[in-house]
Order: structure tokens, then C-alpha cells, then sequence
């Protein structure tokens, strides 16, 4: 059972018990509405108690049901609402720890409310592109104010009980669970001894003579139509706030209803509720069992002062750990430190840290040029130049000083870390942590998982990401791994695209107004278009046989690297990061179609988005057929959080799964009769699922 049943003097307890959060599925909503019904019946029962059990009130609806036949089954949230709202005996919700989304519905729709400090009140839907549709958005301004409710309603945001007492909650209890709910069934013991008119948030009154409530949901409304166009769920938040300011109750509640039904068919709804089902599979690794033994994680170096490693040093030590910072000379070291100070500096100007806590996040780094300083190190991230040879010399020397047990990480973003760890005599112990840049701010990383790399090793740095807030995926070993093996073929269309007749500006405005953060050029100009001309040159040294468009290489011979050298596939002011459309290299664009008879074509946005997002797909299908990603999924997390894939859209394998693969299919098999169509053979994984009618997220 999935809720409990019993009688404390005079008083019905109802306890959830559907760990881990007391989620609100068909048999809980079920079991409620049975204790509801029989605690009605008994005459001996004079009131009611709702509480949850464990770790929670309630985290709310099972998103897992939604757009399924579960989500229609009887009862419905909104009926156990119902029925708790009509209740003729005094029903009080006992909250701990967590009352958000349908928990706090749940709770609102309750003639009491009582609970512990420091639970978490929330009502989140919005960031699952949804609103509350069980009458969250009709009680809570009658709860707490318009104002007030619109900022949670709108955003999402949680605050903590001890904020809401004399609005929300009638009485805190300090104390344990049994305290709680000692103190709540006296509590109903009370109110239904002193008998009266039961009070219920749908008969509450919303003052505003003064016109602020209303003030304040246009102020909202403006704000969220300017700052998140692409989410209907925030604009649709702020209208039914007002329905509740300007509508009869019941009114505003089938409003509300109307307008969830809309969201929880809408394909952003069902992106970012795939992007929350995504992070939390990510974290599941088949062959390695939640119990797996960890390692004690608590010292931590990092090779390399430069921008990644910095940004590596200051994601631990933000984390509360102290990092032995390592680089070949005190020049170099200088530089790494002065740039972290100057990145605390910067956050600190602008609100987000108090001068305090940066000096104490800066003081957890301590540089050295003296390799055995990592001695006592549980981890050590090697963060040196993307070059083989000298990640093997710093290996090895690793592999000398590390401590019994210490794991060795390398963040490659492109290398074969088997052959990384083949210069050590601990192939267990290694193991790919590929931060993305900044690697303070960005919240992806990428976990490589070598032939050898041990499982509690694997398990350790899962855990540890959770700690450093960063969301872990992991890759198998190939080169790129998951997002910059995907990332090539994209650039690869990106440049033919260019030869064949678009623009830089052309192409980045296309695929940024379908809602990538930054266009393929403008990426390239900010990461150093020498970055991928070095990895171009490896791989054709590699394999021969592959073809590159060669305008990039153009670009590169003429010292164009991007922001960092004021010029790249545009023109960079001093100073100044925005791009310029750049008359020289218009110029050496034409000269070299010119000189490769190259007519040119025009492109429509629309096929420029194609070829850029289908060329994403059909690799990620390669990926997973040969399990270089575990699941789908995976893929879209590292893409939704590594490269400024639009979150309104899920991923590149979500979104052609929303397009449909047949579509997407059909889409390739044309580009692969065009020129270069060498790149396009349609992925083995995409032609079986599409002729299946299946799709890459099941």
C-alpha cells in the first residue's frame, strides 16, 4: 500500500508511504481518497491528519504518468482535492521536509496546514514547462498574496516554511517527525472541538484596492515575454494568476485546468520534462550497482595552470575542497592564480559572492611547479595542452608520485585515454573527466570510461560530480567521446555549406534563431579555430582518407584563430567580443571558390538548419550503436548542457524523434546525393528504428 491508515484519539491519520518522495501516482492519489472517504464514515473520528512518510510531505504528481493512460485513471489529483476541500471534518496537512508541485496542492486544498522548519515549499511545474492544475495557482495568492505567489508560481522558486507561518501554516513544530505529528493531531483535535465553519482557501478573499496585485502581474507578464519567449508555461503562469485575482474560484480553477491541459501536450513541456527524466537516468550505469564501493574523495590537484585548468581548481574548491594547483613554472602559475582572483573579483562585483566567501574559496588553492606536491592527492585532473606526447610525459610522472589508490583523470576532450592510461602501471585508477569551458560555470561533464578503469572508480567520480554540482554523463572511449566526436561532422557541414555558397553570418544566424546559443563560426572563434585545425590535421594524419572542407585551413594560414588573435571568421574589436562580418574574409571566400570552380548556391534557413542538427543525429545514432552512450537520452543531456542545444527542443535525439525518424531519415538520403554526400550515410541505428516506426528515446 502506498498510503496507511489509522485512528489516534478521535483522530484519522492518513500516511503516505511511496518513497522516495511520497510521489503523488494513481495508488496514492487512491489510497488518500480511500482513508478520506472512511475517516467521513466513522463517527468516531472527528478530524483528519495528512502526513507524509520518510523523507517527505509530498514531491508531488509522478511525471512518469503523464501523456499515459495513468494520468486519466481515477481518481485524479484534482478529485482528491476535491474531496479534501469538501471535507465536513477538519482535514490538516502536516508537512516536512518537502511539499512541492500536487504535494503542496495537496496541502493547500487542506483547512490547516502545520509542519517543521526548514521544509521546502514549492510550487515547480514551470520548469517542467507545466503549471499547477490541481488549483495551486486559484489557492496559493489566497494563501500568501498575489505577489508573493506569482514570484513561486512564475519561477518555481522554493522557500522555506518558517517564511510562511501566519499565512500558509497556522503553527510550526520544532522537533522530529513523531514531534510533528503529535503536535498535529492535538492540533486537529482542537480546531474540531471548537467547532464553526471550516475555512477554506477557495473562500478567501484577494484584496486590491490598491491595484498592486495587478501592478504586479503585468510587471510579470512583461518580464517573462521578454526574458523566455520560447516557454508558453511562464506567460500561461502569470494568466492564471490573474484568473485567481479577477475570477470566481471555480472560474479560475477550470481556467487553470484548461490551460494544463494545453501545456502537458506541448512539445517544450515534453523537452524539459525529457531533460528531467534524461539527468536522472544519466546516473544509472547498468553494470555498476548504487552500492558500488567509493573512495573518499577530500584532496584534490590539478595539472595545468591555464584557463581549463583554473576553471577545474576553482569547481573544487567553490565545493569546499582544498586543490594543489600544478604547473612547470612560476610565471605560468602566477598567471592561473591571477586569473582565478580576477574571476572571484568579477562575482563578486556583481552580487553573486560576498567578498568573504571568495577570499575563502581562494585560499583553498595553493600553486606549486613541484610535481610531488600531488603526492597526498585522493584526485588528480591532468588539464595540459591537447597533445598525446605531453599528456603521456605527465602521466607517467603521475604514475610515479601519486599516492596507492589516488585516481588519475585527464579532461582530453578528443584523446584515447586507454592509451593515456597504458603509460601507467595503474590502468584502473584512470579515468576521463572532460570539463567543459568555463569549467567553473558549465555545468556538463563528461565521464570517460576506459577498458580498465575500475567500477568503484567510475562510482567515485559519479558521486563526487554531484558534489562539485555538475551533472556527470558518461562516454565510452573513442575519439571525442560523445560531444565533439558529434560536434565534427556539424562543423564538417557547416564549412561545406560556406564553400557551396552561404555565409558565416547566414549559417550562425539560421541555426541560432532555431535557438542554439552560438552559431558553428562564432563557436569556433571563441574556442580557437587552431584548436580544431591542430585536430584535423591528427585525424587526417590518422586516417588518410578523410575528407575536410579546406576553407577553415584558409582562415588558419592567414593567423585568423578567432577572438583571441581580434580576427577569425569575423572581426573582433579590442575589447570587445562581438562579431563583425569581415570584408577579407568574404574575400578569401570567394578567391577560393573561385579557384576550386565552385558555383555558388543559396541555402534557406531551413536546410541550414537541417544539415546541421540531422548531421548531429545521425552520429548520435553511431554513438549509440556502438555504445559510446548507454541511452538517448545521454546524448541530449550532454548537448543540452554542454553546447547550447535550445532546452525548449530536448536534444538532437529528442528532436528528431519529434520530427520522426522516417522524416529524418528521408531528410539524410537526400543530402547524401548532393555534393560531399560522402557524409551522409544514413546511420545503420537510424534506418532499423525508422523503418520500424520507433524512436531513439523509447
Amino acid at each position: 500500500m502506498s498510503t496507511v491508515y489509522e485512528v489516534r484519539d478521535g483522530v484519522a491519520v492518513i500516511t503516505l508511504e511511496n518513497p522516495p518522495v511520497n510521489g503523488l501516482g494513481h495508488a496514492t492519489r487512491a489510497g488518500i481518497a480511500e482513508g478520506l472517504a472512511k475517516a467521513q464514515a466513522d463517527d468516531q473520528v472527528r478530524a483528519v491528519v495528512l502526513i507524509g512518510g520518510g523523507k517527505a510531505f509530498s514531491g508531488g504528481a509522478d511525471i512518469r504518468e503523464f501523456n499515459t493512460p495513468k494520468a486519466t485513471q481515477s481518481p485524479l489529483l484534482v478529485d482528491v482535492i476535491a474531496a479534501l476541500d469538501a471535507c465536513a471534518k477538519p482535514v490538516v496537512a502536516a508537512v516536512h521536509a518537502v511539499a512541492m508541485g500536487g504535494g503542496l496542492e495537496l496541502a493547500l486544498a487542506c483547512h490547516y496546514r502545520v509542519g517543521l522548519p526548514g521544509a521546502q515549499i514549492a510550487l515547480p511545474e514551470v520548469k517542467l514547462g507545466l503549471l499547477p492544475g490541481a488549483g495551486g495557482t486559484q489557492r496559493l495568492p489566497r494563501a500568501i498574496g498575489v505577489a508573493r505567489a506569482l514570484d513561486m508560481v512564475v519561477t518555481g522558486r522554493v522557500v522555506k516554511s518558517e517564511t510562511l507561518v501566519g499565512t500558509l501554516f497556522s503553527t510550526l513544530f520544532e522537533g522530529s517527525h513523531d514531534d510533528l505529528l503529535a503536535g498535529a493531531i492535538a492540533f486537529a483535535g482542537d480546531v474540531a472541538s471548537q467547532g464553526g465553519i471550516l475555512p477554506r482557501l477557495r473562500d478567501a478573499a484577494i484584496d486590491d484596492a490598491d491595484g498592486a496585485a495587478q501592478a504586479a502581474i503585468d510587471a510579470a507578464r512583461e518580464k517573462v515575454q521578454r526574458e523566455q519567449p520560447h516557454f508558453p508555461a511562464p506567460q500561461k503562469c502569470v494568466a492564471a494568476v490573474e484568473a485567481a485575482l479577477q475570477r470566481p474560484f471555480d472560474d479560475g480553477v477550470k481556467f487553470e485546468r484548461e490551460c494544463f491541459v494545453t501545456l502537458v501536450s506541448s512539445p517544450e513541456s515534453k523537452a524539459l520534462r525529457h531533460a528531467f527524466l534524461g539527468e536522472r537516468a544519466a546516473a544509472k550505469i547498468a553494470d555498476v550497482p548504487d552500492d558500488t564501493p567509493v573512495r573518499t574523495i577530500e584532496r584534490v590537484a590539478v595539472i595545468g595552470a591555464g584557463t581549463m585548468g583554473s576553471g577545474i581548481a576553482m569547481t573544487f574548491a567553490n565545493a569546499g575542497m582544498p586543490v594543489t594547483l600544478v604547473d612547470t613554472t612560476e610565471a605560468a602559475l602566477a598567471r592561473g592564480i591571477e586569473g582565478m582572483r580576477g574571476n572571484y573579483a568579477r562575482a563578486v562585483t556583481r552580487g553573486k559572492l560576498s567578498a568573504d566567501e571568495a577570499q575563502k574559496r581562494l585560499a583553498r588553492i595553493h600553486g606549486s611547479t613541484d610535481f610531488a606536491s600531488v603526492a597526498d592527492a585522493d584526485l588528480i585532473v591532468e588539464a595540459v595542452f591537447e597533445e598525446m606526447a605531453i599528456k603521456q610525459v605527465v602521466f607517467r610522472e603521475l604514475d610515479k608520485v601519486a599516492k596507492p589508490g589516488a585516481i588519475l583523470a585527464s579532461n582530453t576532450s578528443t584523446l584515447d585515454l586507454d592509451a593515456l592510461a597504458a603509460t601507467t602501471s595503474r590502468t584502473q585508477d584512470v579515468i576521463g573527466m572532460h570539463f567543459f569551458s568555463p569549467a567553473n560555470v558549465m555545468r556538463l561533464l563528461e565521464v570517460v570510461r576506459g577498458a580498465q578503469t575500475g567500477k568503484d572508480v567510475l562510482a567515485t567520480v559519479m558521486k563526487l560530480a554531484k558534489r562539485i554540482g555538475k551533472l556527470a554523463v558518461v562516454a565510452r572511449v573513442c575519439d571525442g567521446f560523445i560531444g565533439n566526436r558529434m560536434l565534427e561532422p556539424y562543423f564538417k557541414q557547416s564549412q561545406w555549406m560556406v564553400e557551396q555558397g552561404a555565409t558565416p553570418a547566414q549559417v550562425d544566424g539560421a541555426i541560432e534563431r532555431f535557438g542554439f546559443a552560438m552559431g558553428p563560426f562564432r563557436t569556433s572563434d571563441l574556442a580557437g579555430n587552431d584548436v580544431s585545425w591542430a585536430i584535423r590535421k591528427r585525424r587526417h594524419a590518422e586516417h588518410p582518407g578523410i575528407v575536410y572542407p579546406k576553407i577553415a585551413d584558409v582562415l588558419c594560414e592567414a593567423g585568423r584563430y578567432g577572438q583571441k588573435t581580434h580576427a577569425g571568421w569575423y572581426d573582433y574589436a579590442e575589447g570587445d567580443r562581438a562579431p563583425h562580418a569581415s570584408a577579407k574574409v568574404g574575400q578569401m571566400i570567394d578567391d577560393y571558390r573561385k579557384a576550386n570552380a565552385i558555383v555558388p548556391r543559396t541555402f534557406s534557413d531551413d536546410e541550414i538548419v537541417d544539415r546541421l542538427v540531422y548531421a548531429l543525429v545521425n552520429e548520435g545514432a553511431k554513438v549509440l550503436a556502438d555504445g559510446t552512450a548507454a541511452r538517448a537520452s545521454d546524448i541530449d543531456m550532454v548537448y543540452l548542457n554542454g553546447y547550447g542545444f535550445p532546452l525548449w527542443r530536448g536534444g538532437p535525439m529528442h528532436y528528431a524523434d519529434t520530427v520522426g525518424l522516417d522524416k529524418v531519415l528521408a531528410r539524410v538520403r537526400e543530402f547524401a546525393q548532393d555534393a560531399h554526400g560522402e557524409d551522409w550515410t544514413p546511420a545503420a541505428r537510424l534506418v532499423e528504428l525508422a523503418d520500424a516506426g520507433k524512436r531513439f528515446n523509447a
